[in-house]
């Protein structure tokens, strides 16, 4: 089959046109490091197992630190924490500094504020071209009463309105 030519930017800015959620991912090296990225990538799977997945950029220096029986946390922002969001996305080695973080199940990192956490272990993981899909086992999950989630589209966060 013929890979079809498509303008990069003009792909991204149509994937841009649907709205997703926006999670920050938390995991261990085996150094025992924190690690912790900003995903919109995060999806549902099933409800029985209950699996959910994400994706991550195969250039990503975190990504020997996920993978099949590696654990991890999901947490869903809320729209007050964009900023905790742009952290989470920079490249910066310092980026738990100054948050309240406590462990979860394997020593996971878990964030204190969140709209909702989902402790999994990756129980597959898929080539998704320049990215890898990760699918997690959702081994215990939490909500929080918030406000509304914190939304990305067409490049920049955006507000829900409950009309």
């Amino acid at each position: 089959m013929t890979q079809p030519e498509f303008d990069p930017r003009d792909f991204r800015n149509a994937l841009g046109k649907f709205p997703t959620g926006v999670t920050i991912i938390t995991t261990k090296n085996e150094m025992g490091e924190l690690i912790g990225m900003t995903a919109s990538s995060f999806n549902t799977v099933s409800l029985n197992p209950p699996l959910v997945l994400w994706s991550i950029d195969k250039s990503a220096r975190s990504l020997p630190s996920f993978g099949e029986g590696h654990h991890f946390a999901v947490h869903v922002l809320s729209e007050h924490q964009q900023d905790l969001s742009n952290t989470f996305a920079t490249k910066s080695d310092d980026k738990f500094v100054g948050i309240d973080v406590s462990y979860g199940i394997a020593d996971v990192p878990l964030l204190p504020e969140f709209s909702a956490r989902f402790q999994c272990v990756c129980q597959h993981e898929y080539d998704g071209g320049d990215h890898v899909i990760l699918v997690g086992r959702v081994l215990d999950y939490e909500t929080a009463d918030c406000n509304n989630p914190l939304v990305f589209h067409s490049g920049t966060y955006a507000k829900v309105s409950h009309d």
